[in-house]
């Protein structure tokens, strides 16, 4: 999410007219925490998916987006009493909401899954880099760190910030740039709240199955391109020495 708010809609009413236009409004609320401050309640009114006209809790009546949504806000704006109404509806309508989606949702965790790949550092002293990608997992706060034979490595180790997927879930990726060492262990240890001990991924540097596969096909097919060039040859000699000469006049 590129802010700090979670949002999610509540309830949706969509009238189609015969002609296959659409008028539909949307209620939704905005928080990011429990705290009624720190709720917003919109309601939103759109034709044929654009947003005319929008009532926010925080500017506390409506605004117009279109030259139509503008005229419509200015009526709708007159009814001090349907503005109170609406205004209420950030406690009335949103919180319980808010409180039940962080009662039955936001205080549950997701355990991550990792991904630990080799990459070619753009520059720096070291000759290889390794990225630790954690993926899926929630709440937002997570400790990703490297160890070398058991050794915790600070030094040469960059890393993301929390990056969110807009789905409530986050997703981070680690780099650790390095000098191969003969008979090394390199680890990415994840710390989270959904796990009971440190996730350990230790990096394996033989080459991977789907590696292998792509050579073992690429010599596969040069030996059959060898065998089929020199079947070419021997079938084109054999045809050479059967050849009769008939000498000219």
């Amino acid at each position: 999410m590129a802010s700090s708010f979670l949002s999610f809609s509540l309830l949706f009413i969509s009238l189609c007219s015969a002609d296959g236009f659409m008028n539909s409004a949307v209620d939704h609320c905005v928080f990011n925490s429990t705290e009624l401050k720190d709720i917003e309640y919109i309601r939103s009114y759109y034709y044929n998916k654009l947003e005319l006209v929008r009532f926010s809790s925080s500017v506390g009546e409506f605004v117009g987006y279109t030259e139509f949504g503008v005229k419509q806000a200015q009526g709708w704006n007159k009814d001090k009493s349907n503005l109170a109404a609406l205004r209420a509806q950030k406690e009335t309508y949103c919180k319980n909401h808010v409180d039940n989606a962080y009662s039955t949702i936001l205080t549950q965790s997701v355990k991550p899954y990792v991904v630990l790949t080799s990459s070619t550092p753009s520059a720096g002293k070291h000759q290889s880099m390794l990225v630790c990608s954690v993926f899926d997992f929630f709440p937002k706060l997570i400790k990703v760190s490297w160890f070398r034979d058991g050794q915790e490595v600070t030094s040469d180790v960059t890393s993301t910030d929390e990056l969110a997927d807009g789905d409530w879930f986050y997703q981070i990726h680690s780099h650790l740039e390095y000098t191969p060492r003969s008979g090394e262990k390199i680890s990415c240890v994840v710390e989270h709240a959904s796990l009971k001990e440190p996730l350990v991924t230790d990096w394996d540097p033989s080459m991977p199955e789907s590696e292998r596969n792509k050579i073992a096909i690429g010599a596969s097919g040069l030996i059959l391109g060898l065998i089929l060039s020199l079947a070419g040859f021997i079938y084109y000699k054999t045809k050479a020495r059967g050849r009769i000469l008939v000498p000219s006049n």
